[in-house]
């Protein structure tokens, strides 16, 4: 799962530089000789019921597998990294900071009815907008677009964003600042364009199948909740010509033993995990079926430091120490984890960040300065640490967190109390700060660490652990002007130093993506960050 030295985005930023799409190839690529089956249908489990399919009102991969079937955005980024134009055919910028799109002629939703550059200014006026409430109103910001973070934060109107429409296809995006991974950041699902007329006349009732229009290759059929969600081939896609599977189906089962025992049973084409305890037993008899991906991901338990005791830093920190990582990554996971020492990741964007100074210490030392804080803080055997650690509703979690719990039984004397939560349940605890510890975990939006540690910032829209602390303000700011990598890298392990101080979430480990893939479906490739999309699947005849 190690990143590679260098971005995985490739970009021009020189002024007036213009990329177009001839040369463009991001779609299902069928080998010569394949023959393909007459049916061309797709089962994929999703892992969870997703919260919403509205893009402004989500923040997680259970919702983001399906919206990058259903919507597309001005540019996506290939498997290998490089930027690959969609909505927007070519552009071109000014000093970096000046951006002006161009979308593709005659391109629309699936009820045939244009997408405008109107479409976009709207929609990312109503994702930084506080009344729309999105996870993600943060994120324009950490773009630096113009007055971006100030509407976020409720200092200016969303009509003051820096994106304006010169006319229907034509649109313009001003950045404060030159941002390296501008380009990158762009292809994210939060700024794919939705319909103004559609929202306002259904409201959040937009979304159903009935009211629902599409701008990807795929359009909404059918959502049986907590059963099924249904898409069919958008026959008004822009390079719907390029796309092979005609029907995809998600499902919702977040029980990993009855998504493997679907899959044996031919229900199910791609699962959406492998289960720990049957990873080395599924590998042995399925062979190639079994893929193990890198991924750009962290496996974290947050605090809420708005309340005690995770209001002491020594607390967090205690609890941070208490763990043995290399035994969760290599024992009670498996399959290529690693421990995780910090929240980002080892390396990532031509960036290396290295690991607390006691992650080394033998264990002992370890134990026993964690105890130290912790008796420090007012905790020991007369008065021991007892909270509630909260996780989502599946198999693994629930391992790990027995795992968790236990180390920090035996090794601090400390009561972690299990308790889980079905995904959108627990997300929304998350959001209303009520829980002690809760297991999350973050998924890169882009290859560089401030994907990461911009959520730890104070006030940011995904901080819901309500940790604040100037001095790791400063160090993001710091990161955001950098004028090269190597200076970046320098405020990230500034950051990275911080946190492993005050410690507002424990890593546990970083990722790597598993799935069961039936050896009949082409084209499967997950990128960086773990997703794959249906348009670039096919069915081989079998």
């Amino acid at each position: 799962m190690k990143a590679r030295n260098t971005q995985i985005f490739r970009m021009t930023l020189l002024a007036g530089c213009l990329l177009c799409a001839s040369t463009a190839t991001f779609a299902a690529e069928v080998p010569p000789g394949t023959k393909l089956a007459a049916t061309q249908t797709l089962v994929r489990n999703n892992g969870s019921e997703p919260a919403s399919l509205d893009p402004h009102k989500v923040e997680s991969d259970v919702e983001f597998n399906i919206i990058r079937d259903l919507f597309e955005g001005l540019v996506s980024v290939k498997p290998d990294g490089t930027i690959e134009p969609r909505l927007a055919e070519k552009w071109e910028n000014k000093d970096s900071t000046v951006w002006t799109f161009h979308l593709r002629p005659g391109v629309t939703w699936s009820d045939g009815t244009a997408i405008t550059a109107q479409n976009v200014v709207w929609s990312w006026q109503r994702l930084v907008d506080p009344k729309t409430g999105s996870p993600y109103a943060s994120y324009p910001g950490n773009m630096h677009i113009v007055n971006a973070a100030e509407i976020a934060q409720g200092k200016q109107p969303p009509a003051s964003l820096g994106v304006k429409a010169l006319n229907d296809t034509t649109l313009e995006v001003t950045l404060t600042q030159p941002t390296a991974a501008f380009l990158a950041m762009l292809a994210h699902p939060s700024l794919v364009p939705v319909d103004k007329v559609l929202i306002g006349r259904f409201g959040d009732k937009w979304s159903r199948p009935e009211h629902f229009v599409a701008s990807g290759a795929y359009k909404l059929s059918e959502w049986v909740v907590n059963e099924k969600i249904v898409a069919v081939r958008n026959a008004r896609y822009w390079d719907d010509k390029h796309t092979v599977i005609d029907t995809v189906t998600y499902l919702p089962i977040n029980a990993e033993t009855a998504d493997v025992n679907r899959y044996k049973a031919g229900e199910i084409d791609i699962t959406n995990t492998i289960p720990v305890n049957q990873f080395a037993q599924l590998k042995k008899t399925l062979g190639d079926q079994v893929h193990i991906s890198p991924q750009l991901a962290t496996y974290y338990y947050q605090f809420n430091t708005t309340k005690a005791p995770f209001n002491d830093p020594r607390v967090r920190r205690a609890l941070n120490m208490g763990l043995d990582k290399d035994i969760i990554a290599t024992k009670v996971m498996g399959q290529g984890q690693r421990p995780a020492w910090v929240i980002s990741q080892p390396e990532i964007g031509g960036v290396s960040l290295h690991n607390p100074d006691y992650a080394a210490w033998p264990e002992e030392k370890r134990l026993t300065e964690a105890r130290r804080l912790l008796n420090e803080a007012g905790f020991n055997d007369a008065h021991p640490l007892t909270f509630n650690l909260l996780y989502n509703t599946m198999e693994t979690h629930q391992r790990i967190a027995i795992a968790v719990s236990s180390m920090w039984k035996k090794n601090l004397g400390v009561e972690a109390k299990l308790q889980n939560q079905e995904w959108k349940t627990m997300l929304d605890t998350m959001h209303t700060g009520n829980f002690d510890a809760v297991r999350y975990a973050w998924i890169a939006d882009y290859d560089d660490a401030a994907t990461f540690l911009n959520t730890f910032r104070t006030g940011d829209s995904e901080n819901t652990t309500g940790y604040s602390n100037p001095a790791y303000d400063a160090a993001m700011q710091n990161a955001a002007k950098a004028a090269n990598v190597e200076e970046r890298g320098k405020y990230y392990q500034q950051a990275e130093d911080i946190l492993a101080q005050d410690v507002p979430a424990v890593p546990v480990y970083h990722y790597v993506r598993t799935h069961l893939v039936k050896p009949w479906v082409g084209g499967f490739t997950p990128d960086r960050l773990g997703y794959f999309l249906t348009k670039d699947i096919f069915i081989k005849k079998h």
